[in-house]
């Protein structure tokens, strides 16, 4: 069995922890810029029993610069050789890209997972998906970059993402990427305002219903801001909660920065949600 393979190998949700190698990320730009810290962060990521670790080489919040794929590359490839190197790290590696240069690069050097921010719009990253066989998360973008003065024309935000997923799968099945190889992502955040994003919250069950994987990525984000005046690194509780409710609601993955509190939170909510269903 390959590593991908394993992605489906539990009925918890799972956790992917996010490993940021950028000096500008809106939540913990610059803590991991050097080799040894990003190795030593991966690490605690996998120990703190992560099933995936997300490598991220470029910031989407909003002012961010643009990165060119030469310095995307040499930020995440050093990182990710030695995570895939490593065998005492057993989760699998997700590589946060949506060009397609660094999307091949990254799985010539190992990488499981292919995690678009736009979609698999681009042909080329659609054939190359297709090609590889690997797994890619098909997120629903259409704030980027990303400007918080956008506010969504909508009479229902779920039933317009999931109209929208279903559109892109549909263009990466007609170029032949294979419905197992994808994970949807609706995209908290990157379309939406805060109501928008609580409404996506509330009902992961509609993206669920698409019979899809389905990653939810609420950790830290400005969705917060309705119910405290947290600053983004100390939204734990805001993040758990918002991803407890996903997980819920049916979420495969939850992808977050505070590993070791989620994998706590979930595994004590499953056994919790469990007792409940059995009495």
């Amino acid at each position: 069995m390959s590593r991908s393979q394993t992605l489906e190998s539990t009925d918890q949700t799972q956790v992917m922890g996010i490993l940021n190698v950028t000096p500008d990320s809106f939540s913990d730009g610059g803590c991991y810029t050097s080799l040894e810290s990003a190795v030593e962060r991966a690490r605690k990521i996998d120990e703190a029993g992560a099933d995936i670790i997300d490598i991220g080489g470029e910031s989407t919040r909003p002012g961010a610069d643009p990165v060119s794929v030469q310095e995307e590359q040499e930020r995440i490839l050093p990182i990710l050789e030695r995570i895939t190197s490593n065998s005492d790290i057993d989760a699998l590696v997700s590589v946060d890209t949506y060009k397609p240069k660094v999307a091949k690069a990254a799985l010539d050097a190992g990488a499981d997972i292919i995690n678009d921010q736009n979609g698999l719009e681009d042909p080329e990253m659609q054939s190359l998906v297709a090609g590889r066989e690997c797994r890619a998360v098909l997120m629903d973008a259409v704030n980027l970059p990303v400007d918080n003065t956008y506010s969504p024309k909508t009479d229902d935000i779920v039933a317009d993402v999931c109209e929208r997923l279903e559109q892109r799968v549909e263009r990466a099945r007609a170029a032949g990427v294979s419905d197992d190889q994808l994970i949807l992502d609706p995209g908290i955040g990157f379309g939406t305002d805060t109501e928008g994003d609580l409404e996506l919250l509330a009902r992961t069950d509609e993206f669920t219903a698409l019979s899809f994987p389905v990653l939810v990525g609420a950790s830290r984000k400005s969705f917060a801001t309705e119910f405290s005046d947290l600053p983004s690194n100390e939204r734990v509780g805001p993040s758990l909660a918002a991803h407890l409710v996903a997980a819920k609601g049916g979420a495969d993955i939850v992808r977050v920065h505070d590993v070791t509190e989620t994998v706590t939170a979930l595994r004590t909510a499953e056994g919790l949600w469990n007792r409940q269903r059995n009495q």
